[in-house]
């Protein structure tokens, strides 16, 4: 009975001494206490556009939050790929946040690849005119819903075209090529109206996909090609311009809903002006690069005769896919901002 008592006391001590403890590390100071770490992921090394973007992104964090708070950017796709990113937001595990082709989240909202379809801006003015006007807002809205990833910027500003093996200048010279496209239906859709052969291939195997001939050619971004350095296989940049990134900058909603609501604010305001930040130096790094590759020979640019008649041979096909995934009111709203 006694060796029960002066157990009893022993817990007794022990409880109280855990109690004493945990009201100590209440009263510490919030610099004392265990500091938030959010980990973002990149497919890409510091000097891309992305990179570049999620860098400005922390720093703004930082910048608003005003308090400690750790940033890990795992880059050049140590934790996969963007289809990836995408989904570990969602389940609100290993990513926080990232950048992620609209490709991806197909799978959460058909509208999503809907952000940058091809042929869906007149040119760059028009482009940067319908991001600053939310337009997208109805499709971040299902895309925070379903897929509890919220879309907090928009980056991109590359100009797409298609990088080949061989050269073409005009509609009949890429009839049934052979294309890498994303695995959203529309792309698949809009190529082949224009009479090429579009096929789906994982981003990091496109470079192998050309050299062993399974396909001809790719299309990218100035900034994609020279990261991925697909000109080594395919040097021909044939000049279609038939696209204009745009990649949001995507937070998990469940890591969100966790954080403290001053730093929810930060990250609101960063992740917009992050975004701003990224389009700009996209844009602007997207001809000086090609530019450098040209005069270094390592492409060569073929003007492309026909983009016009390009444009109107996929409008119909943009058009009817609006309508599928009930995105008619964001396209004409599109169409509609001079």
């Amino acid at each position: 009975m006694k060796h029960r008592s002066l157990s009893g006391g022993r817990r007794a001590v022990l409880a109280a001494s855990v109690f004493a403890l945990a009201l100590a590390g209440a009263a510490l100071p919030a610099s004392a206490q265990q500091v938030i770490t959010l980990h973002g992921a990149s497919q890409f090394n510091d000097d891309h556009a992305f990179t570049k973007t999620m860098v400005k992104f922390e720093e703004l964090v930082k910048k608003y939050y005003g308090k400690p708070v750790n940033f890990v950017l795992h880059k050049n796709s140590e934790l996969g790929l963007e289809k990836q990113y995408f989904e570990y937001m969602s389940q609100g595990k290993a990513v926080d946040y990232g950048i992620v082709s609209p490709a991806h989240m197909s799978t959460f909202s058909k509208a999503a690849p809907f952000i940058d379809a091809p042929f869906l801006f007149r040119d760059l003015a028009h482009w940067n005119k319908v991001l600053d006007a939310d337009t997208f807002k109805p499709i971040a809205d299902e895309i925070a819903q379903r897929a509890d990833v919220m879309l907090i910027g928009y980056a991109g500003g590359g100009v797409r075209n298609i990088f080949s093996n061989k050269p073409a200048a005009n509609l009949n010279d890429i009839k049934a090529l052979k294309v890498r496209v994303q695995g959203a239906p529309i792309w698949s859709r809009a190529f082949t109206a224009v009479g090429m052969a579009p096929t789906v291939i994982a981003y990091n195997e496109v470079y192998n996909a050309i050299q062993n001939g399974v396909i001809s050619a790719g299309e990218n971004e100035a900034a994609g090609v020279e990261q991925m350095k697909f000109n080594e296989v395919a040097p021909n940049l044939l000049m279609t311009q038939h696209a204009i990134t745009i990649r949001p900058l995507c937070f998990s909603g469940k890591t969100f809903k966790g954080l403290p609501p001053d730093l929810q604010a930060a990250i609101v305001r960063a992740g917009k002006e992050a975004g701003a930040y990224g389009r700009q130096v996209e844009s602007s790094e997207d001809g000086a690069k090609l530019d450098a590759m040209e005069k270094a020979g390592k492409l060569k640019r073929i003007a492309f005769a026909d983009r016009a008649r390009m444009k109107q041979l996929v409008d119909p096909v943009i058009a009817g896919y609006a309508k599928e995934i009930g995105a008619e009111t964001i396209y004409t709203k599109i169409n509609g901002i001079q």
